[in-house]
């Protein structure tokens, strides 16, 4: 079995699910007393957020480049990010480490496409929604259609994201606001929802959607364990 190395914290309540989905899936695949091989280094989301906000994303990139350059340095086999807003940095990250990286959307889109579905609909923190960097790759790289919802839903979802999920808060009034999102893009078009922020997991359940749902973070931590069963 190969070492993951995870760059976490961002927040660390999705970290956390990260944690537990590696270890059950290898347990599930191996048996026995047998868990993940990982190690995790954490960064502190408070001064990340700032740096987001204030659109500093060099220098997010300078620190997320260090944090996987220390995850190598530690025995790390492959590197991957438990967040989908910072794959924006995705660059920086590739550049600072000679192991591979395994990209999120890329895990997501096989799973998308593996699954029938062609377009789409996007759940996630505003800059996933609304730049290139992530629903470009699922548009140009795997060919999908990608669904995002208006400004002021888009407003809503990256809220609840930031100001609830974050900081562990799982709210009805919320979960029914993101139902009412979810419908409206089942409504246009929408063939399966990605939930593209690895804390709507917390808030949002299978039964809360009338389309299959694609939980980034599940299929993320499964690919890296296929990967590192595998390679």
């Amino acid at each position: 079995m190969k070492t993951i190395g995870m760059i976490g914290g961002m927040s660390w309540e999705s970290s956390l699910e990260y944690y537990r989905i590696l270890n059950q899936t290898v347990h599930a695949r191996l048996g026995g007393l047998h868990s993940a091989r990982c190690i995790l280094t954490s960064v502190d989301f408070a001064e990340i957020e700032v740096l987001q906000r204030e659109g500093r994303w060099e220098e997010s990139g300078q620190r997320m480049a260090e944090a996987a350059a220390s995850l190598e340095r530690a025995g790390a086999d492959v590197v991957i990010l438990c967040t989908n807003t910072m794959h924006k940095l995705v660059d920086d990250i590739q550049a600072a480490i000679q192991i591979p990286f395994l990209h999120i959307a890329d895990a997501t889109a096989e799973r998308v496409k593996a699954a029938g579905v062609q377009r789409i609909g996007l759940l996630g923190t505003r800059f996933t929604m609304e730049e290139d960097f992530y629903r470009g790759r699922l548009e140009q790289l795997h060919q999908l259609t990608v669904l995002t919802p208006p400004p002021a839903q888009r407003e809503t979802v990256h809220r609840v994201i930031y100001d609830e999920l974050c900081l562990g808060q799982i709210r009805e009034e919320s979960r029914a606001a993101y139902r009412e999102i979810i419908a409206d893009l089942a409504a246009a078009g929408a063939q399966g929802i990605l939930l593209g922020c690895t804390e709507i997991e917390l808030l949002v359940r299978p039964e809360d959607s009338p389309l299959p749902l694609f939980p980034t973070t599940r299929i993320h931590a499964e690919a890296a364990v296929d990967w590192a069963l595998t390679a």
